[in-house]
């Protein structure tokens, strides 16, 4: 049974997030364009904690499980797998255009199996060695993506695919203007709403894997590989699941972020997205599922808000100083001044089981027999 305070603060809270695209589309939907990006960044900090803060496998290229879902959704919903290829333009003269009941499971399928594949060659490596080779697996997947124009146009290379459709259920398109009880709802704030639902979902799907027997046995790997596999423990298997469960949100929110965005090139998924998305669960804390969404929305943010502040003091030096660059710079002071503040994170998850160690008093002298 819940407790009258805290339904209340989540009666609040609730009302409180149905309400938000409202209001800030009334300054422009720039503004819930940015918390779109934000919720998609949480989903994606979501399914890195998994990999990372569950099971303690550092994945530095996380962005590509990420890029796979977007180009399968771009292929599977755009018109240029008919314009690529003349077999499927004689079937399907507008491209296959498939619904997204279809598009959205293999993405996660498709991206889950990437990530076994990362995974499999891996399983033996820690620490630096795990990181780096995850980093080049991120790269050689943004390459691929970068060179697939020719001799086969799969990709169309830097130029990127366009005219993705938007995300329809039943005939209702999140891509239009829609309205509800009098009141008008932008594009954006129609997907404002999926996205919130898909982030409570995967907030729900996370913390029951969080509390089950494989969570706990991720938790064992994390804190000592050796000593879970000597207590039984298939750590073999249970990383090639950490690695693929990770990479399915990653999937499922490269698909989002294609139907939102209709458009998806090799630039959207380059490694300063995978240390992003890595940096949002480290200065949220490790492991901790408040804290990755605190540590998402805010690093999400952060850049925008910074980018009002950036244009002025770039006035200010008569543009000398580059605004990009300039917001770049104060992105990375305002995380070195959180993580000297707060070397755990922002919300760190609680240390169970560690209790207080007691001095011992000393034995008197006296009570010692000869």
């Amino acid at each position: 049974m819940m407790k009258p305070n805290k339904l209340v603060t989540s009666i609040i809270v609730a009302i409180g997030l149905l309400i938000l695209p409202v209001l800030l589309q009334q300054g422009g939907n720039a503004w819930v364009r940015i918390v779109d990006m934000a919720l998609l960044y949480v989903l994606l900090a979501l399914g890195l904690n998994i990999v990372v803060g569950y099971a303690g496998l550092l994945d530095l290229g996380y962005v590509a499980f990420f890029a796979v879902g977007a180009y399968l959704f771009a292929l599977l919903g755009s018109p240029h797998l008919a314009d690529a290829f003349p077999a499927i333009k004689a079937a399907f003269p507008n491209g296959l255009h498939l619904p997204i009941w279809a598009i959205i499971p293999a993405a996660a399928a498709l991206a889950g199996l990437f990530g076994v594949l990362l995974g499999a060659p891996t399983l033996k490596l820690r620490g630096d060695y795990l990181a780096i080779v995850t980093l080049g697996f991120g790269e050689i997947i943004r390459v691929f993506l970068n060179n697939l124009d020719r001799p086969i146009n799969l990709t169309n290379g830097p130029k990127g695919i366009s005219q993705i459709d938007s995300m329809k259920f039943f005939g209702f398109d999140l891509g239009k203007t829609h309205e509800f009880l009098g009141i008008t709802f932008n594009s954006v704030s129609m997907y404002y709403y999926l996205f919130l639902a898909l982030v409570i979902v995967s907030i729900v799907i996370c913390h029951r894997l969080e509390n089950s027997r494989i969570g706990r046995a991720w938790m064992a790997i994390r804190e000592d590989e050796i000593a879970a596999k000597a207590m039984g423990i298939n750590t073999r298997n249970l990383k090639l699941l950490a690695f693929g469960m990770g990479a399915t949100f990653g999937g499922v929110s490269g698909a989002m972020f294609a139907a939102f965005q209709g458009f998806v090139s090799p630039e959207s998924f380059s490694l300063m997205e995978s240390i992003m998305i890595v940096a949002m669960v480290v200065l949220g804390g490790i492991g901790h599922l408040p804290g990755v969404i605190i540590g998402a929305l805010l690093l999400a943010a952060l850049p925008e808000v910074l980018r009002h502040v950036a244009g002025p003091l770039q006035a200010m030096t008569d543009g000398r100083l580059d605004s990009s660059i300039l917001r770049q710079l104060l992105i990375a002071l305002a995380m070195i001044v959180i993580m000297l503040l707060r070397p755990r994170g922002l919300w760190p998850s609680p240390e169970h089981g560690k209790t207080r160690i007691k001095p011992v008093a000393p034995v008197p002298s006296s009570s010692i027999n000869p």
